[in-house]
């Protein structure tokens, strides 16, 4: 799951192979759901139930109920090149976190990133396309408080026309971004583009 710099300064997501499918010929593989237009951001979307964000904390694991995600979270840097870390690609559990960005919970935009597939199958993010506005993401952190998310979109975005700004940028809200690989694939190039979750803070416990 390579990814770049975004414009906005911040990390942006670019292309995943996808092992898996290109390990199968993608013939017999069934691939990741893709999210529908109708749970993309609009001028309309609303944040409802917003609370006031959380004092930073690193984050331990992030669960998705209605998706079946309950994994660890590592800390992910940036690469010589400026590119983001990705999780080790023989961990199909674990996801990461951009640990020299907003931690989850506190104002800002957080990002957590995950692989889709992994060389014998679907990996931790495989499923995060069928997510639906108002879905509860938790985020286990290490002050002992769990941060709960509600997602009010959903998208998916080719590589070479990722909406940087939108998906990174500042907000004056505590927002989460999860992100995996998606979006068309070809078997020689694996996919060309990112899913991604917007979501805001609504709770903690």
């Amino acid at each position: 799951m390579p990814e770049r710099r975004g414009r906005a300064g911040l990390v942006a997501v670019a292309a995943c192979l996808g092992v898996w499918l290109i390990g199968s010929g993608s013939g017999g593989a069934v691939r990741p759901p893709l999210p529908s237009p109708a749970e993309a951001l609009s001028a309309q979307t609303l944040y409802p139930g917003s609370i006031d964000p959380l004092p930073g904390s690193p984050p331990l694991r992030i669960r998705i109920p209605s998706i079946r995600v309950d994994a660890p979270l590592a800390g992910l840097g940036l690469d010589r090149d400026g590119s983001l870390e990705v999780p080790p690609p023989a961990r199909r559990d674990l996801a990461g976190w951009y640990r020299d960005g907003t931690t989850p919970g506190a104002t800002g935009t957080a990002v957590i990133a995950g692989h889709v597939d992994h060389a014998s199958g679907p990996a931790v993010f495989y499923h995060l396309g069928a997510l639906h506005r108002g879905a509860r993401v938790e985020v286990v952190r290490a002050d002992g408080r769990t941060a709960v998310f509600t997602v009010h979109a959903v998208e998916v975005h080719d590589a070479d026309a990722f909406p940087d700004r939108r998906v990174y940028g500042p907000s004056p809200r505590a927002e989460l971004r999860v992100i995996t690989c998606g979006g068309s694939f070809s078997p020689r190039t694996g996919y060309q583009g990112n899913v991604v979750v917007f979501a805001h803070l609504t709770g903690a416990y």
